[in-house]
Parts: structure tokens; sequence; C-alpha cells
């Protein structure tokens, strides 16, 4: 076939341009990419220079970020340049990640060079839906994107934007601004971002104090982790001094961090006097944990003690929830992440679905006996009870009916729940005591079979069943020298599979051997 193609002599119109500036920008839906890829194509615009950019969406529900990329050069010799649509691995100017794990993405991808790249990224963390929806732990570790981040990058500027931002009623864009102004990867002066932001019609105060905070956050020396604000570890409850002494005196040094927030803990759910029945319990394990040889170990046994009898005691009940839901700094807390304004009004609606049990878990042993021993009457009151409901917490019946039951916490311990609850706890210890005397390591893993059980009404009763085959299973392989290594495998089986599968699997293959 004879080729008709026409080959027309095209030279170069002219010497190589200098190279654009790339920048690849990494959001999620809500965090204002798409407006910080418009404040940076507007900044080079006005500055004369031809900007362009493309943007290449996620998946919705936070399993994938939006990539946005943005190129821009001044126009040479009255020619506008041609731009590239997409980035190109190993020749990216600035990464921007909005969030954390995304910072590590972009470096998988190939975009952040240690002869080239500066990275502007948030540490903090939006967990992927694979990390929410799993039951047990599923949070990736960001660790391996700190140690990346140190050698693949040429500079980096990375702190906890999102919650500079927050601070200041803000989006963590504005921030993002501000570190990019502060990185000095745009040949402009700092007066020009300030002068875009102040041409917004919406939210301009707040945009600008987040710009600011984050110039100036960029540009300062970088604070050690515990000077850090953004890293500051959340506050416990104030402990009374007899409490923080007794830690002191009776629990080992490894695991006295865990016992004040354990008794932090029980005093938040219930008064002081329920932490000195804490450290009582607490002192009890201590004691099995030394006669064991726990010093050698670093007091594994009572460190895990501390944590999980605590979450024994402060059990999720009725009362505990509404007393939550009724708290003022809940209200604070909402308030903020929604960036609520003084003229705006703020209604929460609560979804119930409390069952029978809940509503006789209340009443005080007597009166629940007498109820459970006429299981008809229970099941007319079930029928009643065992319906989704929504509750406006911010309205004056509803919070009047949270707030009523909330009021019922200095009732409790001699509630039908709460016998229930110590009954089940003191049976707990008694199988980690039994165990730690024989296999230190097999009482460790006792103890923290307790995180099976949370929540409550159904989720309650989930992980309590869960609990009860796992603790079943575990006495049939006790006597084992690997019978530690099959009561972690079992728990976590029973923790990341919500089917049971897995863990009908892993109980069938103990019964093989058993």
């Amino acid at each position: 076939m004879k080729d008709e193609t026409v080959h027309l002599p095209l030279g170069a119109a002219g010497p190589a341009a200098e190279r654009p500036i790339s920048i690849a920008i990494l959001a999620m839906g809500g965090q204002g990419g798409g407006v910080l890829t418009d404040w940076i194509v507007r900044l080079a615009e006005t500055e004369g220079w031809v900007a362009q950019s493309t943007s290449v969406p996620g998946v919705a529900q936070r399993t994938g970020a939006t990539l946005y990329y943005i190129e821009c050069m001044p126009p040479q010799d009255g020619l506008n340049p041609i731009l590239s649509l997409m980035p190109t691995p190993g020749d990216v100017d600035v990464v921007m990640a909005a969030e954390y794990m995304e910072a590590g993405r972009s470096i998988l991808r190939g975009l952040v060079t240690p002869d080239k790249t500066t990275l502007i990224a948030s540490d903090h963390r939006a967990f992927a839906t694979v990390e929410k929806i799993a039951p047990g732990e599923a949070i990736a570790d960001s660790s391996a994107v700190a140690q990346a981040i140190g050698v693949v990058a040429k500079r980096e500027i990375v702190f906890d934007m999102n919650a500079l931002a927050a601070r200041h009623g803000s989006m963590i864009s504005a921030a993002m601004f501000g570190a990019l102004a502060a990185s000095g990867a745009l040949p402009f002066p700092v007066d020009k971002f300030r002068a875009l932001l102040q041409g917004e019609a919406k939210g301009q105060n707040s945009s600008l104090a987040a710009f600011d905070a984050a110039l100036d956050r960029a540009t300062a020396p970088t604070p050690a982790p515990s000077e850090s604000p953004e890293n500051a570890a959340p506050s416990q409850l104030a402990l009374p001094n007899d409490v923080l002494d007794r830690i002191e005196r009776e629990i080992p040094a490894p695991a006295q961090d865990m016992a004040r927030r354990g008794a932090s803990k029980v005093v938040d759910f219930q008064d002081a006097a329920y932490a000195q029945d804490y450290l009582d319990l607490l002192a009890r394990l201590r004691a099995a944990d030394e006669a064991a040889g726990g010093a050698a170990r670093d007091y594994a046994f009572t460190t895990a003690a501390a944590k999980y009898l605590a979450n024994a005691m402060a059990y999720d009940d009725v009362i505990r929830v509404a007393d939550l839901k009724t708290r003022a700094s809940r209200r604070a807390r909402v308030e903020r992440e929604i960036g609520l304004k003084d003229n705006q009004v703020l209604q929460t609606t609560e979804y119930f679905h409390p069952r029978a049990e809940e509503l006789i878990g209340m009443a005080p042993t007597a009166w629940a006996d007498w109820l459970n021993a006429r299981p008809r009457l229970v099941g007319w009151i079930d029928a009643r009870m065992n319906k989704g409901r929504r509750i406006k917490a911010y309205s004056a019946f509803g919070f009047a009916t949270l707030y009523a039951i909330a009021g019922m916490k200095s009732r409790r311990p001699g509630s039908h729940r709460h016998a229930i609850e110590v009954a089940h706890r003191d049976a707990w210890i008694e199988r980690a005591l039994e165990a730690v005397a024989r296999n230190y390591d097999l009482g460790v893993e006792i103890l923290n079979c307790r995180r099976l059980i949370k929540g409550y009404s159904d989720t309650h009763a989930r992980g309590l069943s869960k609990y009860d085959r796992v603790m079943a299973a575990i006495r049939k392989l006790e006597k084992r020298e690997d019978a530690a290594d099959w009561a972690r495998r079992l728990r976590e089986a029973a923790i990341r599979d919500a089917s049971g599968v897995t863990l009908d699997g892993a109980i069938k293959t103990v019964e093989s051997f058993a």
C-alpha cells in the first residue's frame, strides 16, 4: 500500500523555553483541594503567568483522594506554553498532601524525588474505609511514611495542618496555602498570597488566620514532639491525691501510666470510691504478677490488667451513653468540628435501639429478678422497647430524657446490670490468675480477651458471645506449651471477623487437637 502521508519540514519554533513549575495536590472530599487549586491558578495568572489545572477524582467515602495537578510558567516572547495534563513521576516540583497516608501514596507513585520535590503534608490521619470497617486493629502504620519522607523529599514541610486550620475556624486548604507561601516554591511574594485571600467573599477572616498561622509554623523552628500543640496528648481527668499516691506506691513503674489512665476512666464512669475498688483489684493482679516472675517481663500482666480491668469496670450501659451525649464538652466538640457560627442553631439527632434488657438492667437487682422470673412480661416489655428511636438531644424533651437517665449514675452500683458485670468481671479475673501461675503469657492473653466485649445492646451481646466462645476454646488447650499463641489467634479471629466464619474455623482447628 502506498504511503500518501505528507511529511512537512517542521523545525523548532525557537529556543527551548524554561520548564513550568509543577504542583500535585492530593486531597479528599471536604478538604478544599479544588479551592486550593483555584487559588494557586489565580495567583499565577494575577502575576502574568500562564497556569493550567486538571483533576482526577478519587472514589468517595475515603477510599481514594482526588489528584489535582497544576502547571504554570510565564509566557515566552509573547507565546503561551503548552502544559501537561498529568504529573510525570520524577518530575514534580511540589507535592501537597492533605492527609498523611496520601503523602505516602504520592511517594509510592514516584511523584516525590530527592533532587526536585518539596513535600508539603499534614501529618494527621483521616482513616480509610478499610481501616474503619475492620472490627479489630486495621489502622495503617504511618511510621513508614515518616521514615520515607526524610529520604525521598528534597525538602519537607510536615505538621498537623488540619488541627491548625480547625483552631482558626477554617479549612485545611488555607493552612496548606500558607505552607506553600512559606516554602518559596512559587516565586511570588507572600503579600500576593495574602492579597488573594483578602479578596475572597466567603470565609476571608478565618482563611487569613489559618494562612498566617501556617506561614508562621512552616517558617519557625520545628518543635520537639512534646512541644508541638498539634501532637499534645489528650488530657486525663484529674485524680485525687490518694489515688495517685496508691498508684505510685503499689503499682510497678512500667504499669503506672496505664494505671493512671485506668483510674481516670473509672472515676469518670462512676466516682473516686470506684477508683479505689479498681486499685484494690489491680493490687491483687499485681501480686500474682510478681509471684509469677513479672519483674523479668516488665510487668506485662499488670499493664494489661490496668488497661482491661478499667474497661471491664467502665462498661457501656444506657446511663453511660446518656451521660456522654449530654455533656457540655461533647456539644463544644461538635460545634468546633462543624464550625458553628454565632447566628446558627445546633441540633443533633441521636439514634437508640434499646431492648428490654437495657431497661431491666437499670432496675434494682430485686426488681430485675422479679421481672426476669416472668418471661411473658419481659417479652411484652421487649415488644414495646426493641425498636429504633431517634431523639433530638438538644430539644427540651430529648435533653431532659437523656439527662434524667444520666442522673441515675449514683444508683448504678445497686442495679441489675452492675451485678452482672461484677460477676462476669470477677470470673474473668479468676481465669487470668489461674492461668498466670502456670503460663505467664497465657495469663496476659486471657486479660487481653476482655477487648472482645464493648458497646451496649446488640453490640455488647455479640461481643459477649464471641468472648464466651474464645474462652471456652482456650480452656481446651490451656495445658499446651503454645496455648498463649493459640489464645491470641482465637482472639484476633474473633475481632477481625464480623461474620464469625474465621472464628468457627479457628475453634474447629483447636478441637481437632485438643
